[in-house]
């Protein structure tokens, strides 16, 4: 893949990786960057400081123990449940989709959809805050109604590409499933 440059909805930069590992299997993955010590050590003295202001007029040293604790904890499931450090897409023709989020502690969360109950995927558009957003999503058949669609499963909802990087995804992910159908 060319080097281009991409980013997230928010202006940050991300970086898209594609790897084709034949005609009919294709892996997307989108990185976010890393934790900023530098953001760690601002939300965590702020809180410190704070906790050590109020315990100078209170004396109450439970308020230092609890900000330290609070601090910690804090941390721990911002890095377990909020985090991704990266989104993977891998798209196999005939077998199925396969979506992978890896968090910042090494969680890491997989789905798995099977080739039959996709109808297609798409870049449906949002309204997001004051602006107009893209995203790309996997549209699953509704089993009652043959043309009908049952649910929708949305990719790459922490890194929030933007259109040019959900393009390029997009377009690879339809040469595949043309194949498929």
């Amino acid at each position: 893949m060319e080097d281009e440059s991409f980013f997230n909805i928010s202006g940050k930069p991300i970086s898209l990786d594609c790897q084709s590992h034949s005609s009919f299997c294709r892996e997307f993955t989108v990185s976010t960057p890393k934790i900023s010590i530098g953001k760690v050590m601002v939300y965590t003295c702020s809180v410190w400081l704070f906790a050590y202001t109020v315990f100078f007029f209170t004396q109450n040293t439970a308020v230092l123990s609890s900000a330290i604790l609070i601090t910690l904890v804090g941390m721990m499931l911002h890095i377990h449940l909020v985090k991704v450090d990266h989104e993977s897409l891998l798209v196999i023709g005939s077998l199925g989709i396969q979506v992978s989020s890896s968090y910042a502690s090494g969680r890491e969360v997989t789905t798995f959809i099977e080739m039959s109950k996709i109808k297609d995927i798409v870049i449906n558009e949002a309204v997001y805050l004051h602006q107009i957003i893209y995203y790309l999503c996997v549209l699953l058949r509704d089993p009652s109604e043959p043309h009908g669609v049952s649910s929708v499963v949305t990719l790459f909802q922490s890194s929030k590409p933007r259109l040019n990087c959900l393009v390029k995804i997009y377009k690879s992910c339809q040469e595949i499933l043309s194949t498929c159908k």
